[in-house]
């Protein structure tokens, strides 16, 4: 699996007036890498060098947050038309010309950071930045830059355009937001409150009304939606595990999945995981954790016994432990006290239980 390197940028140079611009940005842009021709010259100390800029980009194009080409804008287009995927994948790339007249936002705008960095460089190097996003142009609030901001992980990217086209032409969106995200954040918004138990919102009776508009979607639960609607996930839930010692990662794994499918909760706002110290040297847990790629935070028994709102205390996890609850206590404490939503669920050898962070407390 690549990772890309956050926050660091490769910068690519073809010419020798290009070299000189790439010094200037280098020495500006604090986490940045040069890559230089070797049709130019061997590269200097502390730069890097290609011989094929396709066949090397195509290795390092996800390693970077962003990419600074200073070249012609059909060179840029041609080498990554190949690696492009979606907006939510695609690194910034923008391309500075030859004498630093014009430094363009190619690729990735919101997202990806494109803009932002377009005006970086070209406050660096006195050029003029060319934005194109229309939200951008018409300035008007992006809908992708307000999940950015927010952490809200975009579930379907394709209904991006769709909610900043109804904002572009100040049409009604409907939005369901019980965390407030986007309270005062858009114009011409209708609240819409999903209140039901089932799973399709369309046997909520109102949803007539909405149908073939735009709308927005923030929460963590799993219901099914017009494809209109953009489905926005909030790092909002926190899953507390209890085990055996010895226990495989795969029983944890997929209890915990078999809890957010029973509860038609999204996988995507599960934010950390959570037990006792005792089982900070947990194989199995400690597994787990890297293979959902989450941080696993423990808490002594002081602090879990300090925890009040337990639906489910265990006897025997008392007599052997020293605490109470492991798995409930450790997912509320993960959550600033927030609810419990799922109380204990178990197998043989594992328990999980899920709390929501509450989002709107002032403590």
């Amino acid at each position: 699996m690549v990772h890309v390197k956050k926050n660091k940028t490769a910068i690519w140079v073809i010419t020798p007036n290009g070299t000189k611009l790439a010094e200037l940005l280098s020495r500006n842009l604090s986490e940045s890498d040069v890559y230089i021709s070797r049709k130019i010259a061997p590269a200097p100390i502390g730069h890097l060098s290609f011989q094929s800029l396709s066949e090397t980009l195509n290795q390092k194009f996800k390693r970077y947050s962003g990419h600074i080409f200073i070249m012609s804008t059909g060179i840029v287009v041609r080498v990554i038309a190949p690696l492009i995927k979606n907006k939510i994948e695609d690194p910034a790339v923008v391309v500075v010309d030859d004498r630093a007249n014009h430094a363009i936002s190619l690729l990735s705008g919101h997202l990806g950071g494109a803009n932002a960095l377009t005006q970086k460089v070209a406050n660096i190097i006195g050029a003029d930045p060319v934005i194109t996003t229309a939200t951008d142009v018409n300035r008007v609030p992006a809908i992708d830059v307000l999940a950015k901001e927010m952490n809200l992980l975009i579930e379907n990217p394709g209904a991006i355009k769709t909610v900043n086209m109804a904002l572009l032409k100040s049409e009604k969106i409907f939005v369901h937001d019980p965390f407030g995200f986007l309270a005062n954040c858009l114009p011409h918004i209708e609240p819409f409150t999903y209140g039901g138990t089932t799973k399709h919102l369309k046997k909520l009776g109102r949803v007539n009304e909405f149908e073939g508009l735009p709308g927005i979607f923030v929460d963590d639960i799993i219901v099914d939606l017009p494809p209109e609607v953009l489905v926005l996930r909030p790092a909002s839930l926190m899953a507390g595990i209890g085990c055996n010692r010895n226990t495989a990662m795969e029983e944890m794994k997929a209890l915990l999945a078999d809890v957010f499918e029973t509860h038609n909760l999204a996988p995507s706002s599960l934010t950390s995981l959570a037990s006792i110290d005792v089982k900070s040297d947990e194989s199995g847990l400690l597994s787990l954790a890297e293979n959902l790629n989450l941080p696993l935070i423990f808490y002594n028994r002081q602090e879990l016994n300090q925890v009040k709102e337990i639906k489910n205390p265990s006897i025997v996890v008392e007599k052997h432990v020293g605490v109470k609850s492991v798995c409930e206590a450790s997912a509320i404490l993960t959550a600033r006290g927030g609810a419990l939503i799922v109380p204990k669920q178990s197998t043989k050898n594992v328990t999980v239980a899920i709390a929501r962070m509450n989002f709107l407390s002032s403590e």
